[in-house]
């Protein structure tokens, strides 16, 4: 009866509510870099470097974050990643120049890897290891829906303050009141930190169960990962994971412009509303990978997913604006399941040392930072169009992943259950 109380549903209900800020933090960048680019007047390359510096956290922190968490456990990460999460959002809000802007972005992205690996073995901790599976399908559902609605909340702020001085309520009157006329986008932020001070106080307050580490779960000492990095499926792998963030955050990112730039759409509203297309196509994506997971080895999934990404991608760059519009956000859907299947091929196919393998992938996050930088200068050079064509390069690696994967584990199907029951 003492482990009872581990079994907690509120909690798994509260680090549901974290991955939701986690999403709501992370994924707004999109829909406002137009309004960035306008307002301090950047370059591509430059406004590139916005989503640079909030990624390029994950690469340098995922794995000091786990021996962190392994030395010292949850709930002081916990805490310090709110504070700088809190810290970053009222840099940028506050003080409303690039520099500041870069700053910030890369201490909430501290924060927000932080907040991921403390959070995974909190979950099976909390929900059970019987239920973990299951738990970590609603994370990445409700996920996927705080990425949904971020854009609207964009969308919603900056139509009502750039309305005019009477607003319909006296949070909409405070809001403008803080962020400088032209600018009504920095009101996300202030959003952002209020967000972030009030789970920073549920953080403080929290009294988490004591996690044991399964092995799969702990990262060990330096020289693991180095051990790990000498081979070359891990290498292979860690370009994959940096493949598929970089084609997520590639398009995400710069969705909004190019539909502004080639198809005079306004990125506040179109462009917002494409980038929240997105991400809701991916959590629906997400739901119908499960299902063909029960269905075909996981490797002709990533095969079919990818094919149908690099056309429908193909569409949108050499489309109409209609045409555009649509599969930009209809990438989502095929993208949503790469994730998890090159993770899951990754760590099936080595024998030992899970939990440094998986810090290794986490840190291929850094794809999230060096893509759109990418894009961001080709875009300078010929033009937003053909900086995207890079991600054809990306989509054609994942592709690959589905020909040359050989798991010492494949996913089970309906159809091998059956095969083995009938044996």
């Amino acid at each position: 009866m003492a482990e009872q109380p581990q079994r907690s549903y509120w909690l798994v209900a509260l680090i549901a509510l974290i991955f939701f800020v986690i999403s709501f933090l992370t994924n707004i960048l999109g829909p406002i870099i137009p309004d960035i680019i306008r307002s301090f007047r950047l370059s591509l390359t430059l406004a590139s470097l916005l989503p640079f510096s909030f990624f390029i956290a994950y690469g340098l922190l995922s794995i000091p974050a786990g021996m962190a968490v392994e030395r010292w456990g949850e709930k002081p990460l916990l805490v310090f990643a709110f504070s700088l999460a809190v810290g970053g959002s009222l840099g940028f809000a506050v003080l409303q120049n690039y520099p500041a802007a870069l700053t910030s972005l890369f201490v909430i992205g501290s924060g927000m890897a932080m907040l991921q690996v403390a959070l995974n073995p909190l979950l099976r901790t909390a929900g059970g290891e019987e239920h973990y599976a299951f738990n970590m399908v609603v994370i990445q559902l409700v996920f996927g829906l705080a990425s949904f609605l971020s854009p609207k909340m964009y969308t919603y702020l900056v139509t009502n303050l750039s309305a005019g001085a009477d607003q319909p309520n006296a949070f909409l009157g405070l809001l403008r009141r803080l962020t400088p006329t032209q600018m009504e986008w920095i009101s996300v932020y202030w959003i952002f930190a209020a967000i972030s001070a009030v789970m920073l106080a549920v953080a403080v307050l929290l009294r988490l169960p004591k996690v044991e580490l399964a092995e799969s779960e702990r990262i060990g000492a330096w020289e693991t990962p180095r051990l790990l990095l000498r081979r070359r499926i891990v290498v292979l792998y860690f370009v994959g994971i940096f493949c598929y963030v970089g084609t997520e955050q590639g398009i995400a990112n710069w969705m909004s412009k190019f539909l502004a730039a080639y198809h005079g759409l306004d990125p506040q509203r179109e462009g917002a509303a494409a980038v929240s297309h997105f991400w809701g196509l991916m959590t629906v994506g997400t739901v119908a990978g499960l299902v063909l997971l029960k269905l075909f080895d996981s490797r002709r999934v990533l095969i079919g997913f990818s094919l149908a990404s690099l056309a429908c991608f193909t569409i949108a760059l050499a489309g109409s604006t209609q045409a555009a519009s649509a599969a930009l956000p209809l990438m989502g859907f095929f993208i949503s399941s790469m994730w998890s299947i090159v993770f899951s091929l990754a760590l099936n196919s080595v024998e030992k040392y899970h939990g440094a393998f998986s810090g290794i992938l986490c840190t291929g996050i850094v794809g999230g930072a060096v893509t759109p930088v990418i894009i961001g200068a080709l875009g300078d050079l010929f033009g937003l169009r053909a900086g995207l064509t890079f991600l054809y390069a990306t989509l054609l690696y994942i592709l690959g992943i589905g020909f040359w994967a050989r798991p010492l584990v494949v996913n089970e199907t309906i159809w091998r259950r059956r095969r083995q029951q009938a044996g």
